[in-house]
């Protein structure tokens, strides 16, 4: 080899080396948060007051992520109640083709969360069973076709956008610590619709080329009943209750969508 073609071999490789080492910097982040009250951040007792009662707050993992990374620009539009029906008539008028990362988080309340809460904290242990078993009966076969269409209209609003979705926690700890309140039975029952909540959310995700953020393992030692909860039980105002508190949003939901997102 010429010294001059070697030369210009070595100084090309050099540059080679360079670039890696210093990449050109990343294109800014867009970052839009959509979903339910698990995403607004009911339950952590803080709340901006612009976002009246959709009880949008500081200390829920969305602001929490944004407060970590500095992205280019933020918005949450999760909504305390908000259904897969409002996200995709409301809550996507925030995406744009500039939106470069959504999380999302729906589907609880279409499945019944409050009413399967009511039913389960008010009736019988066979109350409880059958309002779960009803609703997972919804998640098996009405919620997949509810989510499709909301990851469709997400899609639509944001083509180039990453998009993450997170599902939901176990409330319990069966057998825990705690020796009133709900039954094992009615706990065990809860939980098994939030398995049902995960293997509906998680599969359709998939489907949609989405993440998935699973926070059930996050959570575990950490549920109602535990040593450490990270959720609150029945709790005033009574909205909060069953919603992750603030050690839940800090070091169960943050951490793992970090571990997806970075």
């Amino acid at each position: 080899m010429r010294p001059a073609h070697f030369l210009a071999s070595v100084v090309t490789a050099a540059a080679a080396v360079i670039a890696l080492a210093n990449p050109a910097s990343a294109a800014p982040v867009n970052y839009v948060a959509l979903g339910d009250s698990y995403a607004s951040g009911l339950g952590t007792g803080s709340y901006d007051g612009t976002s009246g009662s959709c009880k949008r707050g500081p200390l829920a993992y969305p602001a929490l992520w944004a407060a970590a990374t500095a992205p280019a620009s933020f918005k949450s539009v999760a909504c305390s109640g908000a259904r897969t029906g409002d996200v995709i008539n409301g809550q996507t008028a925030a995406l744009s083709t500039s939106t470069t990362l959504v999380t999302l988080q729906v589907g609880g309340n279409d499945a019944g969360f409050t009413d399967v809460i009511t039913t389960c904290t008010f009736g019988s242990d066979q109350d409880c069973v059958n309002r779960v078993n009803q609703s997972k009966t919804f998640i098996a076969n009405t919620l997949p076709g509810l989510l499709d269409n909301t990851y469709g209209a997400v899609r639509g609003k944001a083509p180039s956008a990453r998009v993450v979705v997170l599902g939901y926690p176990r409330i319990y700890k069966v057998p825990g610590t705690c020796n009133v309140g709900l039954s094992d039975t009615k706990r065990s029952a809860i939980n098994s619709g939030s398995d049902a909540l995960h293997n509906a959310i998680s599969a359709r995700a998939a489907a949609a080329g989405f993440g998935y953020v699973d926070v059930r393992g996050a959570f575990g030692g950490h549920e109602i009943c535990s040593s450490d909860w990270w959720l609150n039980s029945l709790s005033w105002p009574v909205e909060e209750s069953y919603h992750p508190n603030r050690a839940g949003h800090q070091s169960g939901y943050l951490p793992a969508l970090r571990a997806v997102v970075g």
